[in-house]
């Protein structure tokens, strides 16, 4: 009996014997790492390669044979990067440039071609514009000449300020959900609170450092403080929600998704329109690139083109409400004491 009750049954304790060796442990996790970066590579690198004109909205003032042969030209000199409309006066042209429905645009007369940019909207964008005119104004043998109708600050004359926001607009989003929860009460009303009160902090931190320390900006400081502030409570409050609802795992994926997706695809510095399209659009879904937008809008061109912007980044913010709402009532089910029966 005392043998019987010793006897040990083949197969036993196998799981904890059979472990992998370590080479295999070594290859698997060299192999996943590789693929990890090659796909960081790819989403980091290739919006850049890829980028350029596609498709932007130009327009163009002029008598009809004028326009006729200058758009001939144009789409001879850069096929597929520009679509062409018709204004009936350069002032028009003007209005539709500063409100953001063209990115430039032409005046075609018997004195040449006045080349309409907006430095603001994205110098890659203006640069790739008057480089193209001036290609055009050879074929044609007429004289150029370029004008920026929504220039930079003279401090500022690259934009550098505005488009190094990315990065900012992502920290700002994540290290407030992670900190406030260690240091803050274990009460939903001071979290959610820390959380807006650091958005607003961090606009206004930003816009100041934009304005008085880059000379980025003149004269929107309020403007740009609400967008920033806008953007990262857009960014805050949705891993905040999918820590609540969904554990560690939840705020993992949404931080890796928006700065490894987010980051890189939110065009801030050259803005959506130069990446290739289909990257651009989804950039703007999410909050960088949406809050990127906002800012250029707000601080350039007194809002104008950020209505998209604006209102994608408070679904955004309602959206992490909501999640947080739905994790919330899910931990308090979950420490509700069962009901004894009888």
């Amino acid at each position: 009996m005392a043998d019987a009750a010793t006897t040990t049954v083949p197969g036993a304790g196998d799981s904890t014997a059979r472990k992998h060796h370590p080479a295999l442990t070594l290859v698997g996790m060299t192999c996943g790492l590789g693929v990890i970066l090659v796909l960081m590579l790819v989403v980091f690198i290739m919006p850049s390669l890829k980028s350029g004109p596609h498709d932007l909205q130009v327009g163009v003032v002029g008598t009809s044979s004028a326009a006729d042969q200058f758009e001939t030209s144009l789409a001879a000199a850069a096929p597929d990067a520009y679509t062409s409309q018709r204004f009936s006066s350069e002032q028009e042209l003007r209005d539709a440039i500063r409100d953001r429905d063209v990115i430039g645009g032409f005046v075609v007369d018997e004195s040449g071609v006045r080349t309409l940019v907006a430095g603001a909207g994205s110098t890659a964008i203006s640069g790739s514009l008057a480089g193209t005119a001036q290609a055009v104004g050879g074929a044609l043998g007429v004289e150029v000449t370029v004008e920026d109708v929504v220039p930079l600050p003279d401090s500022d004359p690259t934009g550098v300020g505005i488009g190094g926001l990315a990065f900012p607009l992502v920290f700002g989003g994540i290290v407030p959900v992670v900190a406030f929860r260690k240091i803050l009460p274990h009460s939903v009303g001071w979290y959610l609170t820390g959380l807006l009160v650091f958005a607003a902090a961090g606009g206004i931190v930003v816009s100041s450092v934009l304005t008085f320390a880059f000379g980025s900006i003149e004269s929107a400081f309020w403007p740009v403080v609400g967008s920033m502030a806008l953007g990262i409570a857009a960014l805050a409050l949705p891993l905040a929600g999918l820590q609540k609802a969904f554990g560690a795992k939840g705020f993992t994926l949404g931080a890796m998704a928006m700065m490894f997706l987010g980051n890189p695809l939110a065009g801030i510095s050259t803005t959506s329109a130069w990446l290739p399209s289909g990257l651009g659009t989804f950039g703007q879904i999410l909050p960088p690139g949406a809050a990127g937008t906002l800012v250029r809008s707000a601080a350039y061109f007194d809002g104008a083109g950020g209505f998209v912007a604006f209102w994608t980044l408070v679904a955004w913010i309602v959206v992490g409400l909501l999640l947080y709402a739905v994790g919330t009532r899910g931990a308090a089910g979950e420490e509700m004491p069962e009901r004894p029966s009888g």
